[in-house]
C-alpha cells in the first residue's frame, strides 16, 4: 500500500476485519474454474506476454515470478535493488511472527496506542482513541489489511527495529531491508539507504523467495515461525485492499494474497496468485516512474496488466494440475460451507447456545467448534480441521435436514398412468425422430438429419465412453474421483460437487445423468481422460486429459457411425462445431441403452449419495433427475438438455406392449414443450405399425 493512509474500504469493514482471526480459505487449492477463468488467450511464453508492456513503461521495472507447484520462473532484473515502500511491511509482520515463536512476545500481548504513536497514512488508528489497546495481531492486521502506517510502527517498535532486516539476513535475503520507522526518517537504521530507498528496500527475486518460503510451509519447518501459524499469515495478506494493482485485472475466479506499495515515484505488488493453474509467487517492482500521481497511473495500469497476463499465462498451461487440498475453516470465512457448519453445530448444542445460520464465521461460531472439540478430545482450536469435520459427522445441508443417501435410495415414487394412443403429433420442436429401439428403423420424423446443438444430451455420449472404458478396467467404477477446481467450479447445471470433494465414478454417473451436473462430467472427464491413450504431447506440453476424453468422445462418434456428431465438451454447453442431429442421437441412445448400468442410471429418479471432502467433512446430497417423463408409466430415460442456442431439447425411451421406441425433440419452446412434444410423439409412433418403417 502507500505510505501514506492505505484504509480503502469502510470503517466498518475495517472493524470486522480487525475482529476476524485466520481466514482460512482455498489458499493451496484457488478457487476457480480453470474452463471460464481466464479473459484472455495466453501467450506462447511469459516473457511475450510481459515484454512489451514493461518495453512500454516509463520507469525501471524489476520482474519475478515463480509457479510454486512447478518451479517454473520468469525474471527480469530481479536482482537489483529497489524501493519498497509499504511493501516491507510483508517481511514485517514476518519477523513480527518469529518474535512470538521466540517467545519475545505473543499474539495476544496488549499495545496501547500514545498520542505521539501518529504518523500520517493512518486512517484506521486516526479512528482510535488514545490510550486505546488492542492485541498484537490487531496491529499486524491493521498494517497489512489497511496498511496502517501507525500500527506498523507499533508493531516495529514491539519487535525491535532490527528484527526484520535480522530475519531476512538469516534467510540469506540480503537485500530486504526495513531502514526505519514510518514517516520517522529520524530512526533510520542505515541513512545511506534510507536516502537511497526510503523506508525499505528488496529485490524482486528475494521476494518471490520469501514467499514461497512461506507457501510452502518452510518457515514453519525450520522453526522460524509457531507451528500452524502459515494459514494466518497468508489470510492478512488475503485481507490486503488495495485492488488497484495486480488484483484489478485478474480474471474471474482468480485471489490474490499480497502486499502492495507506493510512493510518488514507485508502485511495488508483491504476493501469491490463487486460481486455476496456481499457485504463483509473484514480485513486481517500479521505480523512476515518469508518471508520478499518488493515484492511479502508469506503473498502477502496468502492474494490473502484469498480473493479468501472469494468470492467463499460467491458467492455460496448468489448470489441470490442480491438487485439492485439505480446507480448514476458521473465523473470518463465509458462505454456504459455514452455513452447513453452523446448521450442524445446532444439532448439537442446546436451544439456547444455537447459532444463527448466516454463513459468517464470527466468535459464537468459533465458540461452538471450540466446544465440539472440547467434547471430542480433540484440541479446542476454534478452527475447523479434518479431526473436527470428522468428529461433526454427517453435515446437515438444508432445512429441513436432508434424508441419508439410504433412506432416499429405498423410497418408492409414485407412478401415473400409461398415455393412451393419440393421432398426427403436435410439436413445437423444429427437429424430431421416432425411431423403433428394437431395429433402429426410423419411423417418422422432422428436419432429423439438421445439425443442432444438443446441450445436456451430449452427457449420453461422456456417460457411454466412461461405461466403455469401465468394460475394459472392471475396477474403475469404484476409482475415487478428488474434485478438481475446474470441476468444482464449472458452471451451469451442477450435481453440487465442490473442489476437494472424493466421490466414486460409479457415484458420479448418477450425478452426471440425473441433476444433469455440468461438474460431474468435467470430473469424469478428467479422471477417465487421464488413463487414455493416444494423444500425442506437443512441444513438451501434457495433453490436457479433458482434451483427451473430448477427442474418445469424437472418436467414439465416428464409430458409431455418427458422420454429423461432434463434440467439444463433455457437457454441452454452446460451442461452436459442437452439434449432432436427432436421427444420430436416437442411434447414440440405442447403443448406450444396450449398458445395463446406464439403463439403470437413467431410470433413476433420485439419487443420496454421501459425499466426503479431502477436509474430512461429510455431507448428504440428494440428485434428482431433470426427466419429467420417468414418472409416468412406460417411461424410462434417457436424457434431458437446455440452453439459449439449443432450445428445450429430451431424448426419451418409452415402452409399451414390449415395443420400445426412442424418441428425440430439439429445440422445443419451453420446458413443459418439449414433454408434451415427446408424449405427443410417443403416442403417434406407438400407432404406426412395425411395417411402416421404411
Amino acid at each position: 500500500m502507500r505510505m501514506r493512509c492505505g484504509c480503502r474500504m469502510g470503517c466498518d469493514r475495517v472493524a470486522r476485519a480487525i475482529q476476524s482471526s485466520a481466514l482460512l480459505l482455498l489458499l493451496l487449492l484457488g478457487p476457480a474454474a480453470a474452463g471460464s477463468a481466464v479473459a484472455t488467450e495466453s501467450a506462447d511464453s511469459l516473457e511475450d506476454a510481459l515484454l512489451p508492456l514493461i518495453n512500454a513503461h516509463e520507469g525501471r521495472v524489476a520482474v519475478a515470478v515463480e509457479h510454486l507447484p512447478t518451479g517454473e520462473r520468469y525474471a527480469l532484473r530481479a536482482d537489483e535493488a529497489m524501493p519498497t515502500a509499504s511493501l516491507v511491511k510483508l517481511p514485517v509482520m514476518l519477523a513480527a511472527y518469529r518474535a512470538v515463536k521466540e517467545g519475545r512476545v505473543a499474539l495476544t500481548d496488549r499495545v496501547p496506542l500514545a498520542a505521539g504513536d501518529r504518523v500520517p497514512g493512518s486512517r484506521v488508528v486516526d479512528l482510535l482513541s488514545d490510550g486505546a489497546e488492542l492485541p498484537l495481531v490487531d496491529w499486524i492486521r491493521m498494517m497489512i489489511a489497511a496498511s496502517d502506517n501507525t500500527a506498523t510502527n507499533l508493531v516495529v517498535e514491539r519487535i525491535g527495529r532490527p528484527a526484520t532486516t535480522a530475519l531476512m539476513a538469516d534467510l540469506g535475503l540480503r537485500e530486504i531491508r526495513l531502514n526505519s520507522l514510518v514517516y520517522r526518517r529520524d530512526t533510520s537504521l542505515d541513512p545511506e539507504r534510507s536516502r537511497l530507498y526510503g523506508l525499505g528496500s528488496g529485490t524482486a527475486a528475494e521476494f518471490v523467495r520469501l514467499l514461497s518460503l512461506l507457501h510452502g510451509g518452510e518457515l514453519e519447518a525450520r522453526g522460524i515461525i509457531p507451528a500452524g501459524s502459515t494459514p494466518a499469515i497468508l489470510s492478512h495478506l488475503l485481507a490486503c485492499d488495495d485492488t488497484r494493482m495486480v488484483p484489478r485485472e485478474l480474471p474471474a475466479g482468480w485471489r490474490c494474497a499480497h502486499k502492495t506499495g507506493g510512493v510518488s515515484g514507485s508502485r511495488t505488488d508483491a504476493g501469491i496468485l490463487l486460481g486455476p493453474g496456481g499457485p504463483v509467487a509473484y514480485c513486481l517492482l517500479t521505480t523512476d516512474n515518469k508518471d508520478r500521481r499518488i493515484d492511479g497511473g502508469a506503473a498502477e495500469d502496468l502492474i494490473a496488466a502484469c498480473g493479468r497476463e501472469i494468470a492467463a499465462y499460467f491458467a492455460a498451461r496448468h489448470a489441470e494440475d490442480r491438487p485439492a487440498s485439505p480446507q480448514p475453516l476458521a473465523q473470518g470465512a463465509s458462505g454456504v460451507v459455514v452455513e452447513e457448519l453452523q446448521r450442524s453445530l445446532n444439532a448439537r448444542l442446546p436451544a439456547a447456545a444455537r447459532l444463527g445460520v448466516d454463513g459468517d464465521f464470527g466468535p459464537a461460531t468459533a465458540a461452538a467448534v471450540r466446544r465440539l472439540q472440547d467434547e471430542s478430545g480433540l484440541p479446542g482450536s476454534g478452527i475447523v480441521d479434518a479431526a473436527t469435520w470428522r468428529a461433526l459427522g454427517t453435515l446437515i445441508t438444508a432445512d429441513p435436514p436432508l434424508p441419508d443417501a439410504e433412506t432416499v435410495n429405498a423410497e418408492r415414487l409414485p407412478v401415473a398412468a400409461a398415455d393412451a394412443g393419440g393421432g398426427p403429433p403436435q410439436t413445437t420442436a423444429p427437429s424430431w425422430v421416432i425411431v423403433e429401439a428394437a431395429t433402429g428403423r426410423r419411423l417418422a420424423g422432422r428436419d432429423a438429419d439438421t445439425c443442432r446443438s444438443p446441450a445436456s444430451i451430449t452427457k449420453v455420449m461422456t456417460a457411454l465412453v466412461v461405461l466403455r472404458e469401465a468394460a475394459a478396467a472392471p475396477g474403475l467404477l469404484d476409482e475415487m474421483i478428488t474434485v478438481s477446481t475446474r470441476a468444482g467450479q464449472e458452471t451451469g447445471s451442477s450435481a453440487m460437487l465442490r473442489p476437494g470433494d472424493r466421490v466414486s465414478v460409479r457415484e458420479m454417473l448418477y450425478g452426471l445423468m440425473l441433476p444433469s451436473g455440468n461438474d460431474a462430467s468435467v470430473a469424469l472427464g478428467e479422471h477417465v481422460g487421464a488413463r487414455l491413450t493416444g494423444a500425442a504431447a506437443a512441444d513438451g506440453v501434457a495433453v490436457d486429459p479433458l482434451d483427451r476424453f473430448v477427442a474418445r468422445m469424437n472418436a467414439t462418434a465416428a464409430e458409431l457411425g455418427l458422420a454429423r456428431t461432434s463434440y467439444r465438451n463433455t457437457h454441452g454447453k454452446t460451442a461452436p462445431g459442437h452439434e449432432t442431429t436427432a436421427a444420430e442421437i436416437a442411434a447414440l441412445v440405442r447403443v448406450a441403452m444396450e449398458l445395463p448400468l446406464f439403463r439403470a442410471i437413467v431410470a433413476t429418479r433420485q439419487r443420496g449419495a454421501t459425499i466426503e471432502s479431502v477436509d474430512g467433512s461429510r455431507r448428504p446430497v440428494v440428485w434428482k433427475n431433470t426427466n419429467r417423463l420417468l414418472p409416468i408409466e412406460g417411461y424410462s430415460g434417457v436424457k434431458t438438455g437446455t440452453t439459449a442456442v439449443a432450445g428445450c431439447c429430451l431424448a426419451a425411451w418409452g415402452e409399451r406392449d414390449g415395443r420400445a421406441l426412442v424418441v428425440v425433440v430439439l429445440g422445443s419452446t419451453t420446458t413443459d414443450a418439449r414433454y408434451v412434444d415427446a408424449r405427443n410423439l410417443f403416442m403417434h409412433g406407438w400407432t404406426l405399425p412395425p411395417a411402416a418403417a421404411p
